[in-house]
């Protein structure tokens, strides 16, 4: 599969999972000078690593919430979270990996990610955090 097609078919499953507006907000908001970055995310990220088969979305998602609150990266997590809840994950299933982020990462990380994931639910779903 060339570049091209890879980018396409990233583009396409990055608007399925975050949603055009998102998407589009992401990949405008550097610019020009962003474009060749962007153009990694959509080609390799998500038209090559999220596009196989091995693992579901799902579980794609989960491990992204896991790994962005790990190494406290806020704004990414709030893109994970709402990736995750498209994908289909609930609210009790995001807890346990902020759980055990808590353990083997550290509180202050997981205290960020619990905020974050509890507001993002309540904007999807009121009254289910």
């Amino acid at each position: 599969m060339d570049v091209n097609e890879l980018y396409e078919r990233g583009l396409k499953l990055r608007r399925q999972l975050f949603g055009s507006k998102a998407v589009e907000e992401r990949m405008n908001a550097l610019g020009e000078f962003g474009e060749p970055l962007q153009n990694i995310v959509n080609a390799y990220a998500y038209g090559d690593i999220w596009n196989r088969p091995g693992l579901p979305l799902k579980m794609k998602s989960l491990a992204m919430l896991g790994i962005t609150a790990a190494i406290n990266r806020p704004q990414e997590f709030r893109v994970h979270m709402n990736g995750a809840l498209n994908n289909g994950c609930t609210p009790e299933e995001i807890r346990e990996i902020l759980l055990l982020v808590a353990l083997y990462c550290g509180i202050p990380a997981a205290n960020e990610a619990h905020r974050i994931a509890y507001e993002t639910i309540n904007e999807h779903s009121p009254g289910k955090a």
